[in-house]
């Protein structure tokens, strides 16, 4: 039987202002119309807290363009869950802010694509972001909401690093999170204009150090690294199924939010079943459990209860097949792929993130 998730990603949408480069949403973006109602996001509140579920994370795309987001707040409060507003904040003003608190929101995240506008408006593809993002970072604490600023991290920002951790600082966020990208999805189709050197990679991590030494006590800096320069592979969401499960705008209910782009698996929807059966009995969630699936040379392996096989969807995206082993392990056969991924990164234009 599996233990019960910590945390629940609820993907309430895949319709955002911006068009970012790295969006972990799927290459297939989903409609307004196949979207979960309010009554169905309320379900699935009820059966995750019932199910074991702390934490809440309210995410898209963008959650703020619901119309009925302050209702789903709500529902999330009445069951009990402690909610997360993952959001972009360029559409959130002072009305809506006040409602959200009063709904029962708990603790608003809000992203940032660069330190300066010139940078914030390429990489976002929206005009004016930063000022609104500014604006937004001012509501949330004068809500007196905790405030997480997250920065993802890339060859094309990297540079801007130590101004982004000041902005975390002069925007009044208790914690910042330092994120290198991490590359499925859209962020796979623009590799090669994100990956950092290794020079940038080691620059960051000093700046990290640094800034959390000298800002201890101020604000929290959570640290993702990149794949790509490991030896060891991270344990991707806790491990496949362990302690995290996310739902889709449609309804899908999901091991990682990535996990659509593991293509032939079929992953359980909450409009044909329960949160819990789909937890605790779907294939899906129960295909990369424990140890027994693992192949050689994680098949006995000293890592791989700690682990777990690494990250399925990137084995799946860079090698074709989800139970291979995680390529960024050095024992790996397909290793090498990440070193020639390096190899071949560069400046490149951007595919941006769009409905087709």
């Amino acid at each position: 039987m599996a233990d019960a998730p910590l945390a629940l990603l609820a993907e309430l949408t895949h319709r955002c202002p911006l068009r970012c480069p790295y969006c972990s949403n799927p290459m297939e973006l989903a409609r307004a119309s196949s979207e979960l109602t309010t009554a169905e996001w309320a379900r699935v509140f009820r059966e995750a807290a019932a199910l074991g579920c702390l934490q809440l994370h309210l995410s898209g795309g963008e959650p703020t363009v619901r119309r009925d987001i302050v209702e789903i707040v709500a529902a999330a409060r009445a069951a009990g869950l402690y909610s997360n507003l993952i959001t972009a904040g360029v559409l959130l003003d002072a009305g809506l802010m006040a409602r959200l608190v009063e709904a029962g929101l708990d603790h608003v995240q809000l992203s940032v694509q660069d330190a300066d506008e010139a940078g914030a408006e390429r990489i976002g593809g929206m005009k004016g972001a930063q000022a609104k993002k500014r604006a937004a970072a001012a509501l949330v604490r004068q809500s007196g909401l905790p405030l997480t600023l997250n920065a993802v991290v890339h060859r094309q920002n990297l540079h801007n690093l130590s101004e982004l951790i000041a902005i975390a600082l002069e925007w009044g966020a208790q914690r910042l999170e330092v994120a290198h990208v991490q590359y499925y999805g859209w962020a796979l189709a623009n590799r090669d204009a994100l990956l950092p050197t290794r020079a940038q990679l080691d620059a960051a991590t000093g700046i990290v150090d640094a800034a959390r030494l000298a800002n201890r006590g101020r604000l929290v800096i959570d640290y993702v690294v990149p794949d790509y320069y490991a030896a060891r592979p991270k344990a991707c969401m806790g491990g496949w199924g362990r302690r995290f499960l996310a739902v889709s705008p449609m309804g899908e209910v999901l091991p990682c939010h990535a996990a659509k782009s593991v293509t032939g698996m079929v992953f359980p929807n909450i409009r044909d079943t329960s949160l819990e059966a789909a937890w605790t009995g779907s294939d899906a969630f129960n295909a990369f459990r424990g140890m027994a699936w693992m192949p050689a040379p994680c098949q006995g392996c000293a890592h791989a209860e700690r682990d777990w096989g690494g990250c399925r969807c990137q084995a799946f995206a860079l090698t074709g097949d989800a139970a291979a082993t995680d390529p960024a392990c050095a024992l790996s056969p397909h290793h090498a792929m990440l070193a020639a991924a390096v190899a071949e990164a560069g400046e490149a234009r951007f595919r941006y993130r769009e409905f087709s």
